[in-house]
């Protein structure tokens, strides 16, 4: 009885604990409610006290503020601030700039779904809608990125002209300066749809777009700087570029070398005070055709002519100087790697420069890392987004057209499960890709500058775009390997290194940035205690940081305790009011995820401090899971909507299946790697009581979705809907087109292609080539005559869509491929094999397979030969009445055509007329419009050939001079066919 009172008290008074920390009461009321528990506890049990009386003096030093403040808040204050490091003010500002969205709940451990429920889902407008129907889809007709690339080495004038004269400079400057003022989910549609035609002309439009002067001075620049620069810029008078990177400074852009030193100097003919500048920038895009340079440079007054004695050094600032600025060199073009856009470099000696071209006046001197921070995200947030969306969107089409028209081992190639691993991956992560899209404009389009969300949309999508490409090299191989003009997969394959390095390179963004800036910007106490460790006023400091230490502390023992909580039961019910029952588990997981990451991120800020900065593998792990949770809240948001149909279902399952895996994966890595042992037990033990709980995609789901992934239209709207965001065409000479194009003719003739190759892998037909294949099956009637042309002219499309370019010897020209299946060329694929193989059967007295249809079948309007003596053939029937219109296999003339019908044919002769084609050259003749279609040729031609009963009639006998001269002659014919092709 006793232990029983025993094990009931303690019970009592841990479950009393957790439920202060569950609900989140204040250091006070929290104090006296785990008091008056430990009082009751020991009423019941008296032994209770050994687990009552250390929480009951616990209580007593957290209520009393002399004894709290010695005892606790100043060993952690001085603790803490030993293990920060210094902080500059450039690293203050970077840390400190921009601002927080939906990333901020998803770290804080608690998301919620009534907000994320409210966001306004992305849409166009009519204005934005009509632009990308009009002037975009114009843009991308004048786009060939083969000659752009290999050729040109630059845009044409024409689609410059065209680009500066529509506003594709101006996207984000407000109208009364002349601009466009799309949203960011516009700006990331256009440039998504020119990207998918040449991602040269993508950049050249994303830079002024991003990154650059405009957006500078939109939000920092004078009235008088924006009137005299944003108007150009937004019609293209003005080309402008922004210097920021150089030989010195990649990555860690605060280090540039470049300075301004403020001195008098003169300028249009006055002495100004100004600065001296000296700066030498590298791989600076629009640079070389650039009319307006913004320059990032640390600015220096060592003779106080500012006026502040105290401030020598104003640390890093941005100006605006004409490119023709005396002293400025521009010019000199780099070479980007697969897309020749216009980067170069800009540098200067000794120029001088007055004041006011500092952006936003000498009152922003200094304050350029924080604007650059901030203006960053535009960058990382839609333009490097959207081309690798684009990317990947153009590589589920392409790769999935490829996947369904390529066929190895008599079946296509997306059938195969090694391929539909990789495709599967494609089809999912493109899905994910455009849902991330969405959220991240979503929250770019309701202002603000969140920098964690738009430095994750950097990441995980240029990382992104990387595996699928390289998954879409893997299933299209040769094709894809094979440089030229039809080649559709090598141009984003060469240009991936650009988007993986600029605007922040990946390995820095996710080592370093994400969760590094993603703590301060999302932490709700963090940045505030940073601040008080680094306080010179030490007393007053410890009387702040004791009031936030605390209720940091509430904070990570509620988040704690959730995630206890969610370890057995699987997390909170919380979710959107539009939830429904597929996606309602996705956001109980994410609940739970989102506890665990909160609590965590804390251990390891809490244990680590300022080493975390250093362990870059442990920090880029909470990335992980910070991003992934970013990305599948994306899809459950995309999804809803969208279709909604069993295929979509398909693309968000795997997809989110992936992103909660990859969560999990990173957990248990940074758990296994972090240094304090205990600490990561107890935490791992809290988060996944039970360990692992999430599986990949099963090897089931990802074949359904390989299979998906070749469908279109109703069967995948999916695929239907990418059409829209790409620039999409079915043109057969098109580098993009020509694939589709085959793809679209295939699905609109699947049932008879599949019939017919099935027959065909059967051996039902005689011959060594596909046309002679087409023939048999017309003349044994298991096909029309409109389906055997039907067929031909999908095989000459499907050929060609799977040729590679060829080039003369030092790959300078592209040589016309010549294509055999052509309608043009297709009777040159005709074979004599059925004719010398029978032939030789009935010599042989090997009776040939019985075909009834074939039997009755004779040269167009010979009659039924009777049956011979020692003849294999024992048909005695009367013929068969010949039949007219696509159910005569052998009738090969148009109704409106300039020859007799069958019927009309009264003579031997005239058939057999008909039929020489040593003197009817159907180059010339045959293939006319008004005379003949292919399939009629090629019936013509082969009704000799594939009978596999001929008769006496037909076969030559060796012993026949009649029989021999009129083998002769038609052999004569082919050969004299043969030399005139030659």
């Amino acid at each position: 009885m006793a232990i029983g009172l025993f094990i009931l008290a303690v019970i009592i008074q841990l479950a009393v604990v957790l439920a202060i920390f569950l609900l989140s009461l204040s250091r006070v009321t929290g104090s006296i409610v785990a008091l008056v528990t430990v009082v009751i506890a020991a009423i019941i049990s008296p032994w209770s006290l050994i687990l009552g009386i250390p929480i009951a003096l616990l209580c007593i030093v957290l209520l009393i503020t002399p004894l709290r403040q010695s005892l606790l808040t100043k060993p952690v204050y001085k603790a803490l601030g030993n293990a920060m490091p210094s902080m500059s003010d450039t690293e203050r500002e970077a840390l400190d700039a921009g601002t927080s969205w939906w990333e901020k709940e998803l770290f804080m451990g608690a998301p919620d779904w009534n907000t994320f429920a409210a966001y306004p889902y992305p849409q166009l407008s009519e204005e934005e809608q009509s632009f990308l129907d009009n002037e975009v889809e114009t843009l991308c007709t004048m786009l060939d990125e083969w000659q752009i690339q290999h050729q040109d080495k630059e845009l044409s004038q024409e689609a410059w002209q065209f680009i500066k004269a529509n506003g594709f400079l101006g996207l984000i400057i407000p109208k009364e300066y002349g601009g466009l003022a799309f949203t960011s989910y516009a700006q990331s549609r256009v440039m998504s749809k020119i990207a998918s035609r040449s991602p040269t002309a993508a950049v050249t439009c994303m830079v002024p777009n991003s990154l650059g002067p405009g957006e500078l001075l939109m939000h920092y620049g004078t009235e008088a700087q924006k009137q005299r620069w944003l108007p150009g810029l937004a019609i293209g008078d003005e080309v402008p570029c922004f210097g920021l990177t150089g030989p010195e400074a990649g990555s860690d852009a605060g280090a540039i070398p470049d300075t301004g030193v403020v001195c008098y100097g003169m300028h249009e003919g006055e002495e100004v005070l100004g600065l001296r500048m000296n700066f030498s920038k590298r791989w600076i895009t629009l640079a070389p055709i650039a009319t307006v340079v913004g320059l990032a440079f640390k600015m220096y007054d060592p003779e106080a002519l500012l006026g502040d004695i105290n401030k020598t050094d104003y640390g890093i600032t941005c100006a605006l100087v004409p490119a023709n600025h005396e002293g400025v060199i521009t010019g000199p073009r780099h070479s980007p790697s697969g897309s020749p856009f216009m980067n170069g470099i800009v540098d200067g000696t000794d120029v001088f420069i007055p004041l006011d071209y500092i952006i936003g006046g000498v009152e922003n001197a200094g304050r350029g890392w924080r604007m650059l921070m901030e203006c960053l995200g535009v960058g990382r947030g839609i333009s490097l987004p959207a081309l690798s969306t684009s990317a990947s969107e153009m590589t589920y089409l392409s790769v999935g057209a490829f996947a369904k028209v390529r066929e190895q081992f008599k079946i296509s190639v997306g059938k195969f499960e090694g391929v539909q691993d990789a495709t599967s991956r494609i089809a999912s992560q493109t899905y994910m890709l455009e849902a991330f899209r969405h959220l991240v404009t979503c929250g770019l389009n309701q202002g603000g500058t969140p920098s964690v969300m738009t430095a994750m949309a950097k990441y995980y999508a240029t990382e992104t775009m990387r595996d699928l490409v390289n998954d879409g090299m893997d299933v299209v191989g040769g094709r894809a390997i094979q440089m030229g003009p039809r080649n559709f997969l090598a141009v984003p394959y060469q240009a991936i290194p650009v988007s993986i390095t600029v605007e922040g390179a990946n390995i820095l963004t996710r080592s370093l940035m994400i969760f590094g800036q993603g703590a301060m910007r999302c932490h709700p106490y963090l940045f505030d205690e940073l601040q008080l460790l680094q306080s010179e006023d030490k007393s007053s400091a410890v009387k702040e940081f004791d009031t936030l230490f605390f209720k940091h502390l509430g904070y990570t023992f509620n988040r704690g305790a959730r995630a206890f909580i969610a370890g057995y039961v699987g997390g909170s019910n919380d979710y959107p009011s539009f939830a429904d029952g597929f996606t309602r588990p996705y956001y109980k997981h994410i609940n739970r995820l989102s506890a665990s990451f909160a609590l965590t991120a804390d251990m390891a800020l809490g244990l680590l401090a300022g080493d975390l900065k250093r362990k870059e593998m442990l920090s880029g792990r909470l990335a992980d899971i910070h991003g992934h949770l970013f990305i599948a809240t994306a899809i459950l948001q995309f999804y809803q909507h969208g279709s909604k149909s069993k295929a979509e279902r398909l693309h968000a399952e795997v997809a989110l299946q992936h992103s909660l895996y990859t969560i999990q994966e990173a957990f248990m890595a940074l758990f296994a790697n972090f240094p304090n042992r205990i600490a990561a037990t107890l935490v791992s033990f809290v988060t996944f009581p039970s360990g692992r709980i999430f599986t990949p995609a099963s090897d089931e789901l990802k074949c359904q979705l390989g299979d998906t992934f070749m469908d279109d239209f109703a069967e995948n709207p999916f695929r239907d809907y990418l059409k829209t965001m790409v620039y999409y065409n079915t043109e057969p000479d098109d580098v993009t087109g020509r694939m589709e194009h085959a793809y679209q003719t295939l699905l609109a003739m699947e049932p008879l292609w599949q019939k017919f190759k099935k027959s065909e892998h059967k051996g039902s037909f005689e011959g060594l080539t596909f046309e002679d294949h087409v023939v048999h099956a017309s003349q044994s009637g298991e096909i029309t005559e409109t389906e055997a042309e039907q067929l031909i002219s999908y095989n000459a499309l499907r050929f060609d869509s799977l040729l590679t370019d060829v080039f003369d010897e030092h790959l300078d020209q592209v040589l016309e491929r010549f294509n055999p299946h052509s309608l043009e060329n297709a009777v040159d694929r005709l074979t004599d094999y059925a004719e010398l193989k029978n032939r030789t059967q009935l010599k042989n007295n090997v009776h040939p397979k019985t075909n009834a249809a074939v039997q009755n079948t004779t040269l167009a309007g010979q009659a039924q030969p009777t049956t011979t003596a020692g003849s294999s053939t024992n048909n005695a029937a009367a013929p068969i009445q010949q039949q007219t219109g696509d159910a005569n296999p052998d009738h090969g003339y148009e109704t409106d055509g300039d020859v007799k019908m069958v019927g009309e044919q009264s003579t031997v002769k005239e058939v057999t007329q008909q039929a020489d084609f040593s003197t009817n050259q159907p180059k010339n003749e045959a293939f006319h419009h008004r005379t003949r279609d292919a399939e009629s040729i090629l019936s013509e031609r082969m009704s000799y050939n594939h009978s596999e009963h001929p008769t006496s009639a037909q076969i030559p006998s060796n012993n026949s001079n009649t029989d021999a001269a009129t083998n002769e002659k038609w052999h004569d014919g082919l050969r004299r066919e043969e030399d005139h092709q030659a």
